[in-house]
C-alpha cells in the first residue's frame, strides 16, 4: 500500500486546491497543438473502435489549457496537466529549446525551472518530471482527466502487494480506491497505471475519470506510467484466453445434483422426487437446472473407471424408462435437464474389444487405465473423436439435455486426462504422437457434439489449459465430500482455498464451480461459511442435500444464495493463502455504493478478524454503519478500523454503508450477497420524510429489510400494498420491516418517518 494514499485522497476530495478542477479538453488545431510522431498533421482521431491498439501512443498538447490527449487505437485519455510549487500554480508549456517530447515548467516570472518528459516504450508511456539543473524546489505534478476505454470494461487492480489480507470483488461497475487499472474481458486488454498517487472512478460504460499525481522533489515519486497492454491474461495465466460466452451463459447456472448425497445410487425416481421439492422451494428463487449423475451402464457401484462412459448404454435398474424420458419429465417440472459424463475412457470391455485401436496401450500392448476407464481414449484417432461427437449430439439433441458436466478433465495428477496425455511415454503410443495437445482435441469434440447453445462445465477444468476455449464453467477443486461419507469441514475449507486461488479468472473466462452447497450435515456455522464462499462471489451454485426433511432454517440458506449474484473479481492475480477478508464492492443504481464484507475464520479456534477502511479501498475519513447478516445484529458505526471475534469454522458477513443524515436501507435477509436485488424501486423523499419503494416478494419467503434511522428520525408508519407488513425497532437506531405475501410479485411499500 502506498503510504500516502490516504492523504492524497483527502486532498483530492477537497477540490482544486491541489488538483486542477479542469477536466475538459479544448478543440485541438494546428495553431496550438504539438504533434508527437504517430499522429496525423491535423490532430484528427478516428472514431472509437475503428483503430487497432498500436505500440506507440499518439500525443497532443494544448498549451492554452494546458491540456493533453493520448490516443492509442480506440483508447483516449484526455485532461489537464498541472504543476504546483507550494501555493503557486506554475504554467506547463511547450518546449522552449526545441527538444521534442519535453514540456516546460514555467514559474510566475516566466522562467523555465523544470521539465515534464514523455518517454515511450512498446505501449508504455512514462510521464517524468525533474528540475532544471541546480534548481531546488518542491512541487506536485498532476493530471486530472477522463478515459474512453472499451464499453464492457471495468476498473480493477493488476499489481499485487505483499501480505494482502483482502480479496476484492465487484457487483456492477463498483469502484475501489485501490484500483490501478482498467480491464476489458472481450479483448483481454488492460490499461495499467503506476503513480505515487492514483484514483480511478467509473463514469459510465467504458468511461472513467482519472487523477495521477507525483512529487518532483523526490526521484522515486516524480513519475507516473501509463501502459496499454494487449493480452493481459494470455501473456500471464491463460494462454488459451477466451472470454466467457455471455450469449450462451447470460447468467451463472444454478441447480441441484445427486452425487454428493446419493453418490452412485440415485434413480430416476429419486431425482424426480427431489425435483418436485425443488420446484416448490428453490425454483421460485431462480434454481434453473436439474442434473443427473451416475446413469451409465455398470454405474451402480464405484469406481468410475468401471462405468460404461464411452457409449450411451444406460443403467436399466436405476433408469428403466431411459434418459430421454427423464429429461422430458424434468422439463415438465420447470427445470432444464443436465447430464454428467466422463468419456475419456470406459470400463466396457465389449466396447473396447470392438474399437481396440481407439485406445492407448503401453509398450507391452496392454491397455492404459485412467480415472475415467480401464481403457483410455486416444484423442488423436479421428474415428474416436467422431464417436464422441455422436454420443454428445444424441444426448443433447435427441435426449434433450442442456447442461453437461464433463468429468476427469485436467485434475491434479496423471489419473486425469490432461496430465496423462502429457506424459511422454503415453504420447509416444498415440496414433499421432506429434499432436501437440491431444487433450484439446477431446474438449473440442465435446463442444461440437453438444452444440454452441448448451452449457459445458469442465469438472477439474483449469484456466491454464484449453478448457477455456470451449467450457463455460470449471470445477476448480476436489469433491467437497468423499464417496459415501458425510461432508466435513475440510471440504468447506477446500472450497475457500480453491476459489481464492482462481478468483481472478472467475466470470471472465470461466465461471468458478466450488462443488455443491451442502448444509444438512455441517454445523450451522460451517454451513454458513460454505454458503458465503459460494454466494458472495457469485460462483456456480448447485445444491446436493436430500431436500426431503431439510429444516426450514437450512432450506432458507439455500434460498438465500439465489439468484446467483453477477460478481467479478477486482484483483486480477492469484492468491496462495487463506485470506480472512472478502470485500464485495456493490454499486446499486438506487442505493449507491456500499460494501459487503465477509470475515472468515479458517482456524479451529475462535479468532479476532480485523480490517481497515484503507484495506477495503473506501474513503478512510467517512463514518460507516455496520450490520451483520447471519446474527442479524447492528454493530454500530466505525471510522478507519474494525475488529470482531469470529467463532472457529465461522463467518461474519457485514453490510457497510456510509452514514447518511436521513433514514437509509442497510440490509436485507433476502440474499447473502446483500446486493439488494429484491429492490425494484427505492427513494427517500425529504419533503415528506418518507421512503417509498417496490420490492420483489416470493410467496414462501417472509422478507425482512433493515433501515438505519439516524439523525433523530423515528418510525411513524410502515405499510405495503397487498402484503402483510410489520415493523420492529432494534438497537442502534435500526428499524426492521418484515413483508410477506401469498403470491410472488412486486409490492409497493412505504415507510413514513418523523423527527
Amino acid at each position: 500500500m502506498k503510504d500516502n494514499r490516504r492523504d492524497f485522497i483527502k486532498k483530492a476530495a477537497l477540490g482544486s486546491a491541489v488538483i486542477s478542477s479542469g477536466g475538459g479538453l479544448s478543440v485541438f488545431s494546428d495553431k496550438n497543438c504539438d504533434i508527437i510522431p504517430g499522429l496525423n498533421a491535423n490532430c484528427g482521431i478516428s472514431p472509437a473502435g475503428t483503430e487497432k491498439i498500436i505500440s506507440v501512443w499518439k500525443v497532443m498538447f494544448d498549451e492554452s489549457g494546458p491540456e493533453i490527449m493520448l490516443v492509442n487505437g480506440p483508447v483516449i485519455i484526455r485532461g489537464r496537466l498541472d504543476f504546483f510549487s507550494g501555493t503557486e500554480r506554475w504554467r506547463v508549456g511547450k518546449s522552449r529549446d526545441g527538444v521534442p517530447d519535453r514540456y516546460s515548467l514555467i514559474d510566475l516570472q516566466g522562467n523555465v525551472q523544470g521539465y515534464i518528459v514523455l518517454v515511450q516504450d512498446s505501449g508504455q508511456l512514462e510521464v517524468l518530471g525533474y528540475h532544471r539543473t541546480a534548481q531546488n524546489y518542491s512541487g506536485i505534478i498532476s493530471f486530472k482527466g477522463t478515459i474512453s476505454f472499451f464499453p464492457g470494461s471495468f476498473a480493477c487492480r493488476t499489481r499485487a502487494e505483499s501480505d494482502e489480507r483482502v480479496l476484492s470483488l465487484a457487483y456492477g461497475n463498483a469502484d475501489s480506491l485501490l484500483n490501478d487499472s482498467l480491464f476489458d474481458p472481450e479483448s483481454d486488454t488492460a490499461l495499467r497505471f503506476d503513480a505515487p498517487e492514483l484514483m480511478l472512478e467509473t463514469a459510465g460504460a467504458g468511461s472513467y475519470k482519472v487523477i495521477l499525481s507525483g512529487q518532483i522533489h523526490e526521484a522515486s515519486r516524480s513519475a507516473f506510467i501509463i501502459n496499454l497492454e494487449k493480452d493481459y491474461f494470455r501473456n500471464r495465466y491463460v494462454p488459451y484466453y477466451h472470454s466467457l460466452d455471455r450469449k450462451r451463459c447470460p447468467k451463472t447456472p444454478s441447480g441441484w445434483m445427486s452425487w454428493n448425497t446419493y453418490f452412485d445410487t440415485a434413480t430416476a425416481d429419486d431425482n424426480l422426487a427431489e425435483a418436485r421439492i425443488g420446484q416448490k422451494y428453490l425454483q421460485p428463487f431462480g434454481c434453473e437446472f436439474w442434473h443427473i449423475e451416475s446413469w451409465q451402464g455398470n454405474s451402480d457401484k464405484l469406481p468410475v473407471r468401471n462405468f460404461y462412459n464411452m457409449n450411451l448404454e444406460t443403467s436399466k435398474r436405476k433408469f428403466p424408462k431411459g434418459m430421454k424420458r427423464l429429461a422430458d419429465d424434468i422439463r415438465k417440472l420447470g427445470f432444464r435437464p443436465g447430464l454428467w459424463m466422463a468419456p475419456f475412457g470406459t470400463g466396457n470391455k465389449e466396447f473396447y474389444d470392438q474399437h481396440r485401436d481407439w485406445f492407448v496401450h503401453d509398450v507391452e500392448g496392454k491397455p492404459v487405465p485412467c480415472w475415467n476407464g480401464q481403457y483410455t481414449l486416444d484423442p488423436t484417432v479421428s474415428e474416436a473423436r467422431e464417436h464422441l461427437k455422436t454420443i454428445f449430439r444424441t444426448a443433447s439433441r435427441e435426449w434433450g439435455y442442456e447442461y453437461f458436466k464433463i468429468d476427469g478433465m485436467s485434475g491434479r495428477n496423471h489419473g486425469y486426462s490432461a496430465h496423462l496425455y502429457e506424459r511422454p511415454e503415453i504420447k509416444a503410443r498415440f496414433r499421432d504422437p506429434s499432436c501437440p495437445n491431444p487433450f484439446e482435441l477431446c474438449i473440442k469434440a465435446f463442444r461440437e457434439g453438444i452444440g454452441e447453445d448448451r452449457v459445458l462445465l469442465a469438472c477439474q477444468g483449469h484456466t491454464s489449459g484449453p478448457d477455456v476455449l470451449y467450457a463455460d464453467a470449471s470445477r476448480i477443486g476436489a469433491d467437497i465430500v468423499s464417496p459415501n461419507k458425510p461432508v466435513q469441514w475440510t471440504g468447506v475449507h477446500n472450497q475457500g482455498r480453491c476459489f481464492l486461488n482462481q478468483a481472478f479468472t472467475h466470470n471472465i473466462v470461466m465461471i468458478a464451480d466450488p462443488d455443491t452447497l451442502l448444509v444438512n450435515d455441517l454445523t450451522l456455522e460451517e454451513a454458513r461459511v460454505s454458503a458465503t464462499i459460494i454466494a458472495v462471489p457469485g460462483q456456480l451454485t448447485f445444491f446436493g442435500d436430500k431436500l426431503a426433511g431439510l429444516s426450514d432454517e437450512r432450506m432458507k440458506i439455500l434460498q438465500q444464495t439465489l439468484p446467483v449474484a453477477d460478481v467479478h473479481p477486482m484483483n486480477l492475480y492469484p492468491y496462495f493463502s487463506m485470506l480472512p477478508v472478502w470485500n464485495l464492492h456493490v454499486r446499486n443504481k438506487m442505493l449507491g455504493d456500499f460494501n459487503v464484507v465477509a470475515l472468515f475464520n479458517w482456524e479451529n479456534e475462535d479468532q479476532t478478524i480485523s480490517f481497515t477502511t484503507e484495506e477495503l479501498g473506501v474513503d478512510p475519513h467517512s463514518e460507516y454503519t455496520l450490520f451483520e447478516f447471519w446474527t442479524k445484529k447492528s454493530l454500530g458505526t466505525i471510522r478507519e478500523r474494525f475488529a470482531m471475534n469470529v467463532p472457529a469454522h465461522g463467518v461474519r458477513l457485514l453490510a457497510i454503508h456510509k452514514v447518511k443524515q436521513f433514514p437509509q436501507w442497510i440490509s436485507s435477509d433476502r440474499h447473502i450477497a446483500q446486493c439488494a436485488v429484491e429492490l425494484k424501486e427505492y427513494e427517500w423523499k425529504t419533503d415528506t420524510r418518507t421512503i417509498e419503494g417496490k420490492v420483489h416478494l416470493i410467496g414462501t419467503f417472509p422478507l425482512t429489510m433493515r433501515f438505519c434511522l439516524s439523525s433523530g428520525y423515528s418510525l411513524s408508519k410502515a405499510e405495503c400494498q397487498g402484503a402483510e407488513c410489520s415493523a420492529t425497532n432494534e438497537e442502534n437506531d435500526i428499524l426492521a420491516v418484515t413483508l410477506s405475501a401469498d403470491k410472488t410479485g412486486d409490492y409497493a411499500f412505504r415507510i413514513m418517518c418523523r423527527l
